[in-house]
């Protein structure tokens, strides 16, 4: 069945030994995962990354109907892993891709049979960065998202990221019209942390494999986080990048697809070991 979503699905050169789904954040789109999916497919696995509704190619529904919230996105990467019939996948979450990917994976445990996660957070006690508290606030979200231009974005990005212009120009197909921007306003007001209270503890009783991948000068998810993610989920993995910051995939695009390239090769080692692999 054919999906809504715009996406990349980079196959390896022989039949798949698995699949990794990787979920972006806010504000990219599947273009942060270009170097992670050639890597995956090299290492002998499918790669898959949607554009989530709003951001990259893809469409962004109807506002009406809710488009652009927290639990629309959850139902959209429920719908698109449907769709294509992937199975059992590796799953690769970063930022809001984590807040989104983590709940979709706890909903349907029999699809993950093992995490990436980096620079997000899943707990309900979460507190939101200053720019978020700006775009959940009446009246000052909305002057931010009507004031964007594409040359504040650039600063804005340049303040805290290397990404390069092709990188800068994806991310601007998300401000690309008023209801685009008008959905990131609906994105972080419906993102109230205590919707996270159902499941605490249910990432740990997945039991798959998890690495966390972050940036130790990370402004917007905190190390503090990835450190929790690891006390909180057995045999968690942490790989701190240093002199790093919040977009390490796009920053350190070699060095981030190297390590989720080592990371599924140990899930299929394990797979074919006969041990944890969620599958």
């Amino acid at each position: 069945m054919p999906t809504t979503l715009a996406h990349r699905d980079v196959l390896p050169a022989g039949e798949p030994v698995g699949t990794l789904l990787c979920v972006h954040g806010y504000p990219e789109s599947s273009h942060m995962w270009r170097a992670t999916l050639d890597a995956a497919a090299r290492a002998g696995w499918r790669a898959v990354a949607p554009d989530l509704p709003g951001y990259g190619d893809s469409p962004l529904g109807d506002p009406a109907a809710g488009a652009g919230t927290w639990e629309a996105h959850v139902a959209a990467l429920a719908q698109f892993h449907a769709d294509l019939d992937l199975g059992p996948v590796v799953l690769c979450v970063h930022d809001w891709g984590g807040l989104i990917g983590l709940r979709w994976a706890c909903d349907a445990p029999e699809h993950v049979r093992g995490l990436v996660i980096s620079a997000s957070g899943f707990f309900p006690d979460g507190k939101w960065h200053g720019l978020a508290q700006v775009m959940r606030t009446p009246g000052e979200g909305e002057q931010l998202a009507d004031g964007m231009t594409r040359e504040g974005l650039d600063a804005m990005l340049a303040s805290v990221s290397r990404m390069d212009d092709a990188a800068r120009d994806e991310v601007w197909k998300a401000y690309a019209t008023e209801e685009r921007r008008a959905a990131h306003l609906a994105l972080y007001r419906s993102g109230d942390f205590e919707k996270l209270a159902p499941y605490e503890g249910r990432l740990a009783a997945l039991g798959v494999p998890t690495l966390l991948v972050w940036g130790a000068d990370d402004a917007f998810a905190p190390l503090a986080g990835g450190r929790r993610l690891r006390e909180e989920i057995p045999g968690a993995r942490l790989v701190v990048l240093e002199g790093e910051g919040h977009f390490v995939f796009d920053d350190a695009p070699g060095l981030t697809a190297g390590l989720v390239a080592g990371f599924l090769d140990e899930v299929a080692g394990q797979a074919a070991a006969g041990g944890p692999s969620g599958s």
